[in-house]
């Protein structure tokens, strides 16, 4: 994993080197093991690397035979079958999984990436620097945003790295901030910063001169409904995952796995335990041992799964001290914003994961999105209501804090919906359609991203991989969904692979008891927040008091308020995110 930057002047003189090393420093939690630049008249690149797969020979920029200079942030987990592709032994000079996109590049063009098979955002600058490519995954799973003014063209793989090089300002869209308090992300590809935006998800730019002439996204070919017995299904789920496990444990360096204790994690458990030589590392996060947080806490039933399947599991015990000491430094890592409040603990997951030396971790993101795991989609497969945005209630919508929120908070979720439907998908396909477009790759893969690239920590998600969302999409919808319950070819491959795991419990989810523990210090921060820069002439002292006072009941409101003065603490008013939450609230009502 890495972190990757890049400028392409619009008259053609020589990128600034200044701007351009500003850019990288920004992001060396990115890539701390080595840096390397290119420059040539009108471009330059610059890369901070993770050194995970050919430690030693996968430097980077990479070079083509034919003038094509690459930087790439990720991981290409089909690269030996495309140095087979490329028929020519002699083009590859290393052992990188990134340097068989780069003459498949210079063979193919901009649709170098339709092949490639991974996480990744690349950029490829050729034609003696006058072109500048850039790809993104189909899910999202690696971030890239740019800039285009007169100035020309920026990119970087965090927006604070195009605002620490001068290309954008630490500003607010308003509009967007009202999308982030409601949605917990923002949608499109308009971030809250005006002017920066983001690549979408199997998105190809294509710049000449600083101007994006070119773009394009290819749609998925239609996937007709399997034509395999029911019977049949669970196996072949577990063969196709069982593929994708192995392809994402390619790695120079040990793998371990972050254990929910819920279906998606434990699947990768028992397919990680058959795959890998080596023993296996889980780490798992746990809120409590009493009253409510222990409601919440899935952790000794993980504890209790691994040992049972062998495998070496550390648990976390992430307490209000934790939340109270991490918030401001998680609020710091997001720069590109999203209020779940699964990031303090994801966050604490990544530090511990650096701290034991391990840098490649598997996760579970991606399997409610593709297998219909939550229960919003429930209500659509028995014909209840259409999927619209009015099921999307914001996160104020039963606050007095609505009344001060732009109305238009709901445009780009409505717009995905749209688009959905206008494939002809069935109600729930719709459904889904729009939360891998907007929610999975804004919200839960910036989450994991930023949470874990602080601690210089890769994330790979095997239920995110191609072959696994054809099969996924090939599901009729009662392979999908049966007796209320998600996934369900999963939990049957689940309830076979380990008949004494409770494969067809109702999902909990991840999330810690944040409302709770707001609530033991409601008081003093609703005094804190009442004062906040980022509050003034907007929200009034009764409705921050109001979502405050009612964070045990409602705990998401009250989160995305903290964090919300957190963030803008950080990446508005440039204050350090040293300290505790009171620390850093009260040097922002100082500043």
């Amino acid at each position: 994993m890495c972190g990757i930057a890049g400028l392409a002047r619009s008259d053609g003189q020589a990128a600034d080197a200044v701007a351009l090393a500003k850019m990288t420093g920004a992001m060396r939690h990115r890539g701390p093991d080595e840096s390397g630049t290119f420059a040539t008249d009108g471009v330059g690149l610059a890369q901070t690397r993770l050194s995970i797969v050919d430690i030693e020979g996968g430097s980077q920029p990479i070079h083509g035979r034919h003038g094509a200079v690459l930087v790439a942030n990720g991981e290409i987990y089909n690269a030996h079958e495309l140095r087979q592709d490329l028929g020519d032994p002699s083009l590859c000079k290393s052992l990188s999984d990134c340097e068989p996109p780069v003459h498949l590049f210079e063979r193919e063009g901009p649709a170098y990436a339709d092949k490639l098979r991974g996480m990744y955002a690349v950029a490829i600058t050729d034609r003696g620097g006058q072109r500048l490519t850039l790809a993104r995954d189909p899910f999202g799973i690696k971030p890239l945003y740019y800039v285009e003014d007169a100035e020309g063209f920026a990119f970087a793989s965090e927006p604070k790295a195009l605002i620490a090089g001068g290309r954008a300002r630490a500003e607010i869209d308003l509009v967007r901030r009202d999308e982030l308090l409601q949605l917990k992300y923002t949608t499109g590809d308009e971030t809250i910063y005006p002017g920066v935006r983001r690549l979408r998800p199997g998105e190809t730019l294509v710049v000449e001169k600083g101007r994006i002439v070119d773009r394009r996204r290819p749609e998925p070919a239609p996937v007709a409904y399997t034509n395999l017995p029911d019977v049949e299904l669970p196996a072949r789920f577990g063969e196709v995952m069982a593929e994708s496990v192995q392809a994402h444990l390619q790695s120079d360096l040990p793998v371990s796995l972050f254990l929910s204790g819920g279906v998606d994690s434990s699947i990768l458990l028992i397919l990680m335990k058959r795959l890998m030589a080596n023993p296996l590392l889980a780490i798992s996060v746990g809120y409590g041992d009493s009253g409510g947080e222990a409601a919440r806490d899935e952790s000794h039933a993980a504890l209790a799964f691994a040992k049972r399947h062998g495998v070496a599991c550390e648990r976390l015990l992430m307490t209000s001290d934790h939340f109270w000491s991490l918030a401001p430094k998680v609020a710091a890592a997001l720069d590109d914003p999203t209020t779940d409040a699964a990031a303090v603990p994801t966050y604490m997951l990544g530090l511990a994961a650096i701290q034991a030396d391990r840098k490649v971790v598997l996760c579970g993101e991606g399997s409610d999105e593709l297998f219909a795991g939550y229960r919003r989609y429930r209500p659509r497969w028995l014909g209840l209501r259409p999927p619209s945005g009015a099921d999307r209630k914001g996160a104020f919508s039963k606050t007095a804090v609505l009344a001060s929120l732009d109305p238009r908070w709901r445009a780009g979720m409505d717009a995905s919906l749209v688009a959905a439907r206008a494939k002809g998908l069935s109600s729930v396909e719709t459904a889904q359609a729009a939360d891998l477009a907007e929610w999975l790759p804004n919200d839960l893969l910036v989450k994991l991203d930023r949470c874990l690239m602080a601690h210089s920590v890769e994330g790979r998600t095997p239920y995110l991989d191609p072959k696994v969302a054809a099969f996924a999409a090939s599901l009729p919808p009662h392979a999908r969904v049966q007796k209320g319950l998600g996934k369900y070819v999963a939990r049957q491959w689940l309830a076979d692979a380990d008949p004494l795991y409770p494969a067809f419990a109702k999902k909990k989810g991840f999330n810690p008891p944040v409302g709770v523990w707001m609530a033991a210090k409601s008081k003093a921060l609703i005094d804190l927040l009442e004062r906040q820069p980022c509050f003034a002439g907007w929200l009034s002292s009764a409705q921050i008091a109001g979502v405050m006072s009612n964070a045990a009941q409602d705990s998401q409101p009250a989160w995305s308020l903290l964090f919300y003065a957190l963030w803008h603490a950080h990446h508005i008013q440039g204050l350090s995110a040293e300290g505790g939450v009171e620390d850093v609230l009260t040097s922002a009502i100082a500043a």
